[in-house]
Order: C-alpha cells, then structure tokens, then sequence
C-alpha cells in the first residue's frame, strides 16, 4: 500500500476510489496550504494529486522524499510544476487533457461575447439602480456575425472555441507551433496563418496556447500594436502569456478596443491598470469550473495515480 497525498478538496468520488487501494492522506479544504505547510504534509508521500494553487519544485519533491512516483496535477496546463526537477527524480508528471475541453471553450466565447456585446457593464449597471430609459445608443456593441476570430494555439481548446465562433458566423483564423488537425480545419472552414498575419487579421483573437519559455509574453507591446485597434483580446489559457502592463497600455491608448480575461500574470492579482476599465471583463480563472467537468478532472488524476502506483504507463503523461 503507497501513501498518496491530496492536500486540497477535490470533487467526485476520486479521493474514495484511492482510498480503496492505498493510504490517503487527504486535506479537504480548498484554500491552498502555504508552501511551509505543504511540505510538511507531503513527507513520505508516493504519489502527489495537486491542483494548479500548489507549486510543485524541487523543495516540494525533496520534502517528499525519494519514494515519490508520480504528481497529478489536476489541470491540462501544469506550469504550477517543475518538469525538470521532476524528470531529475524519476517522477511521473501527468495532466488532465480532453475533458475540460468544452467548458473552457464555452468561457471562451462567452467572453468573446461578453466583451463585444458589452455585457458586464450593462449587467452592472442595472445592479446600480442607475441605469437609464431605453436609448438607441445606449451601450451599443459590435456583432460578432462576419467577424474574424484568430485562434492563436490550434489544440482541442482551440478548435472547440473556434467550432462555437463558427456558429455565430465568424471566420477563424489559426495559428500556433504546431499544425492543426487537418480534418477540423476542414470542418471550421479555416484558414492557416503565421503569427503576424493572425495579429493583423483577427476581429477577436483569442488564445489558447501552453505557456513556455517561448510563450510567456507572446503577446507583448509590439505584438498588441500590430492588431486592429478595433480587436478585442480574450486569454483563457496562462496569464502570462500576455503582458498586462502592455495590454493596459495598449487599452489606455485606443490601441485594442477591449479584452476577456480569465487568466491573469500574476494570480489572483490583476493589474491595476485593468481593475476599473469598462472594457476588460475579469473572471476569476473558472474556464474549467463545472461539477461536470472538474469531477473528470479529479477522476482523470486519481486513474493516472493508479496506473503509476500499479507499475503501469499513466493514461496522460505530460512529455
């Protein structure tokens, strides 16, 4: 029987279905332990489930000592982890892909929406108690019908946002390191197009790429001054992939017309410049946040702790 460590709540069954073979050491609590905290409570730990709220570095493994095996990290992205300290200590990385595809997705566009449609404000201000009689020009949007949408990072949670701009009429752009399936590329009518024709071209770019070393502020001052100053900018995938500094800039200026974020540079906090902007719509990272799909989630991890433990290949290693 191998200790497994789960330091925070997790939905389902997941935790039970560990319980069931090995011993669990569960926190049932969702606020993220401090890293003291932490690591105390991963001594002697075999197997690690975390969430993105846990960074996972080379302190953290060797608190966990040379038994561990495997880390599941409850999220597709796992930035929150130190792949090469990891790989230096023969432990198993894994992530939880596919199943928090559509929920995302639908952040997405409902971001995308939200932003152009200028929903946020209208909702706050009917809140208000202020708002006033019905007027031709009152918080006139723009239609996202004929539009472009530029999806920069062509995965599955890419693809799925672009299959819902689709169906309000918009043309898709993509773009990203790698090809997209050639199939749905077919299906979405779309067209394959290096990054600087992507900034150029969108109508609303949204992005949906990893975040890496090549990656983290992608999108920065010279690649927000090449886009429409009509575009919106809608980020569901890691914050730092955009710098906020240069998006609150670009905003100020009349540069980029308004943004969606769901993710932010420097988590929870978000950048001052964006906090009071009427056309920034702030959500706090919930792209994969239904019952539905975080439990499949939490499943997802406690099936990859199983193999591992079991000396079999996990069903979602990260490479």
């Amino acid at each position: 029987m191998s200790h497994v460590v789960v330091p925070s709540r997790l939905p389902g069954t997941a935790v039970e279905r560990l319980r069931a073979v090995h011993d669990v050491t569960y926190r049932d609590e969702d606020v993220p332990l401090p890293a003291q905290e932490l690591s105390e409570l991963v001594a002697g730990a075999h197997a690690l489930v975390v969430t993105l709220g846990q960074r996972v570095d080379a302190a953290l493994l060797d608190a966990a000592g040379p038994g561990l095996r495997v880390v599941a990290n409850v999220a597709v992205g796992y930035d929150n982890v130190d792949l090469d300290a990891c790989r230096e200590r023969g432990v198993t990385v894994t992530n939880t892909p596919g199943v928090l595809t559509d929920a995302t997705a639908d952040i997405a566009f409902a971001l995308v929406l939200m932003v152009t449609r200028r929903l946020a404000e209208a909702e706050r201000e009917v809140r208000s108690g202020e708002a006033p009689p019905w007027g031709t020009f009152h918080l006139l949007g723009t239609s996202v019908q004929g539009k472009t949408i530029g999806i920069l990072g062509p995965g599955s949670i890419g693809l799925a946002t672009a299959h819902r701009a689709r169906a309000f009429g918009m043309r898709v752009l993509l773009s990203g390191r790698s090809e997209p399936d050639p199939a749905a590329v077919r299906r979405l009518e779309a067209r394959v197009v290096p990054f600087e024709e992507l900034l150029a071209e969108a109508d609303v770019l949204s992005v949906h790429t990893p975040l890496t070393p090549a990656t983290r502020h992608l999108l920065d001052a010279a690649a927000l001054a090449r886009m429409k100053p009509s575009a919106v900018l809608v980020n569901t995938a890691r914050g730092p992939v955009v710098d906020e500094a240069a998006l609150a800039a670009a905003l100020e200026a009349g540069t980029l017309a308004g943004a969606g974020l769901d993710v932010f540079e420097d988590e929870p906090r978000v950048h001052p410049g964006l906090l009071e902007r009427d056309d920034v719509v702030l959500l706090p990272h919930i792209g994969s946040a239904t019952i539905e799909t975080r439990t499949a989630m939490a499943d997802l991890a406690a099936d990859n702790v199983l193999a591992v433990l079991a000396g079999r290949a996990p069903l979602t290693p990260v490479p």
